[in-house]
């Protein structure tokens, strides 16, 4: 893909797409210091709050995208990022716990549900390849969450009031413009249902064990930002500056690679594959870290950068086989309800990886890697049959009814009356034989 795409559809998604991203960078950098060094909340409230919203969330985007699927993916997306930037800058009022608590939630439920509602569009305009379109969006992501980021770093630097709240004004307003760029996005038509059951998603029970695995693999997000810091200051000797050294690689890596990575896996089974190798490059790259400990800087240095490089190997992997097999296995008039759901997995590891990875990587310690890489590898080897189970799910949901041949009438119709012929010397026609309706 260009680095720009054509003027249309797509060009005006990714513009958005963009504009969306500076903002939440300016919030993934500051957001939190913003209601802990501003508002003076206890960042144990705030960590709480965030976990809540975090648990809850997820579930608003099943319902959202079921709404997107039915009445119009555009205008329920665009819906979702007015009510996101209005409860961003609902933060300038969120003096207090519940205050906050509400204003994060609203906040975090309207970007689930963003996520989901967007789904059936990317997969309208994404073309042949809507997850290459995906693995597109996904490194415009980065570019933008970078630019915030630099961006959030002068009000950081600053720390002052008034600078913490320009920053949250500058991201509702990042929002607010995100959902306006889309009035240049043609309407998207509402796929007829085909009957059954409303939440089918929810009773596709291949599809929830691909959710349920895609999120123990999505705990991965959280040991960039989480554990690797920690571990780091706590557990090396290797150079403060080097957590943005280890941000910056894996920004760059996935800004460069990630269409890359994605252009071969471009189906089901090459998902299920994509994350069986995922996994591994995760084993590794824990094992690096953990190694990391007790040894020069230089050398300490070196390893992590190392296991972060790899480490960005596996989540380019992950990335591409999530987009194949949600969006692959996905019924087409159901997109949005599908993506909400596999969003579930992603939710819940944004609400407990923290917590999962302080306990076995930073409490326990060394040994807590290799737990957290066994766990990912052995996850990803489960991916390929649970793939395998979804597609034989999806042939049997999409395959004909059987046929049913009624019975003819027993009784027949008396018939018509009709003008007296002549006596014909030929023999009678035979009788047209009784017919079954077709299927």
């Amino acid at each position: 893909m260009p680095l720009m795409p054509e003027p249309g559809p797509q060009r005006v998604l990714a513009a958005s797409n963009f504009v969306y991203t500076v903002g939440s960078g300016l919030y993934l950098t500051a957001g939190v210091l913003y209601f802990t060094e501003a508002v003076r909340l206890p960042a144990t409230l705030v960590g709480l709050g965030l976990g809540i919203a975090g648990v809850l969330s997820p579930a608003v985007g099943i319902a959202v995208g079921h709404l997107a699927d039915r009445h119009g993916a555009r205008g329920v997306y665009a819906i979702t990022l007015v009510v996101q930037a209005l409860a961003t800058a609902g933060f300038l009022l969120a003096d207090s716990f519940w205050l906050f608590a509400l204003a994060v939630g609203t906040a975090m439920g309207a970007k689930a549900a963003g996520l989901a509602a967007r789904g059936p569009l990317v997969r309208y305009y994404g073309g042949d390849r809507p997850q290459a379109f995906r693995a597109y969006l996904r490194a415009v992501t980065n570019v933008g969450i970078s630019l915030g980021a630099l961006l959030a770093g002068w009000a950081v630097q600053v720390g002052t009031l008034p600078a913490y709240r320009l920053l949250v004004v500058g991201n509702a307003v990042a929002f607010a413009a995100s959902a306006a760029i889309l009035i240049h996005l043609p309407r998207v038509t509402p796929v007829p249902t085909t009957g059954g059951p409303r939440w089918i998603a929810l009773r596709d029970r291949p599809y929830l064990l691909l959710t349920a695995l895609d999120g123990i693999m999505a705990v991965q997000f959280k040991v960039l930002t989480v554990a690797v810091p920690l571990w780091l200051v706590t557990a090396t000797t290797a150079p403060r500056w080097l957590i943005s050294g280890t941000m910056l690689t894996n920004t760059v890596i996935v800004i460069a690679f990630q269409i890359r990575a994605s252009r071969g896996i471009d189906s089901p089974t090459a998902g299920g594959a994509a994350y069986r190798r995922a996994g591994v490059a995760f084993l590794v790259s824990c094992s690096l870290i953990s190694l990391s400990a007790g040894i020069p800087a230089w050398a300490a240095a070196a390893l992590l950068m190392t296991a972060m490089v790899i480490h960005t190997i596996g989540e380019l992997w992950h990335s591409a086989a999530g987009f194949e097999v949600s969006f692959a296995l996905a019924p087409q008039h159901a997109t949005g309800q599908y993506l909400g759901v596999f969003g579930l997995g992603a939710g819940l590891a944004e609400a407990l990886g923290p917590a999962l990875l302080i306990a076995l990587c930073i409490t326990w310690g060394r040994p807590g890697w290799y737990v957290v890489g066994a766990l990912f590898t052995l996850t990803c080897l489960a991916a390929p049959f649970a793939v395998r189970w979804a597609r034989h799910h999806q042939h049997d949901r999409q395959a004909p009814p059987p046929t049913v041949w009624k019975e003819a009438a027993t009784t027949p119709s008396a018939p018509e009356p009709s003008a007296p012929s002549a006596p014909s010397t030929s023999s009678p026609a035979p009788s047209p034989p009784r017919s079954c309706p077709r299927p």
